[in-house]
């Protein structure tokens, strides 16, 4: 691994790839198999696995987005205490909370959402997510709902609130710098970053947090397909691309 690429930020980069990579491969296998079927199936056991792996990534991702928030902001705002914060033990703690807080998530609505009767087991989706599951169900719903509302809400909204609330403190921070130079290098290291947030809270929000009667299967394919595959697979491009550091290291690593 090139030194230049051994910080704090690399290190959640590396995390947002591999929750990335488990994301795509939990939903895009299964569904490439079955575009190639004429009768398309899973089993129950397959719905809770993917169901629970895809909310475990799903967190994970919104609380990495957020941490990787953080560093910037201590980059920015606190840079000659940035050693001390963000040491190798702080980060691997963090990390180790985000992937709690993911499995906990995902064991929470997981089990919420498999304990209702299913008149049928038809699913009108590529995957088993929560609001094609509820469709499905026989049983009053409105609990799942008001736990999906308030838990989901929850790890959306809290990453979310603490990004902008970061954002703002380096934006803040950029405007009161004299540099110009380092103005332009700041708001070019947090534009890969605001991007993917962009994307992926977006696309989050109105797939989870609107009313139910306000569904549509057919839109929610086109948003899963997006924030489950296109996302994780743009991901690289949006932060290799923009990124000198990791241009330098490939063009190393060629030579």
């Amino acid at each position: 691994m090139a030194p230049r690429l051994n910080t704090p930020m690399y290190f959640f980069l590396g995390h947002l790839s591999f929750v990335d990579l488990c994301y795509s491969s939990d939903i895009a296998p299964k569904m490439l198999v079955d575009l190639l079927r004429k009768r398309k199936r899973i089993s129950i056991t397959g719905c809770v696995a993917q169901l629970f792996l895809f909310c475990t990534c799903g967190t994970a991702e919104a609380l990495v987005l957020a941490v990787m928030a953080y560093d910037r902001y201590v980059a920015v705002c606190q840079p000659l205490h940035y050693a001390t914060i963000m040491s190798k033990t702080r980060c691997l703690w963090l990390m180790i909370a985000v992937y709690t807080a993911g499995i906990t998530h995902s064991l929470i609505e997981t089990g919420c959402t498999f304990r209702l009767s299913f008149c049928k087991w038809e699913i009108d989706h590529f995957c088993c997510d929560v609001p094609p599951l509820l469709k499905m169900a026989c049983t009053d719903t409105f609990a799942n709902e008001i736990v999906m509302f308030i838990i989901a809400g929850f790890f959306v909204n809290a990453p979310l609130f603490a990004i902008l609330f970061f954002y703002v403190s380096v934006i803040s921070t950029i405007f009161q710098m004299n540099s110009l130079v380092g103005r332009r290098r700041v708001f070019s290291t947090c534009a890969s970053h605001f991007t993917c947030v962009t994307m992926y809270f977006g696309t989050i929000f109105f797939t989870y947090l609107r009313p139910s009667s306000s569904y549509s299967l057919d839109q929610d394919k086109v948003i899963t397909l997006f924030y489950t595959v296109i996302i994780p697979f743009l991901n690289p491009f949006i932060y290799s691309l923009r990124n000198n550091e990791v241009k330098e290291a490939l063009r190393t690593i060629r030579m």
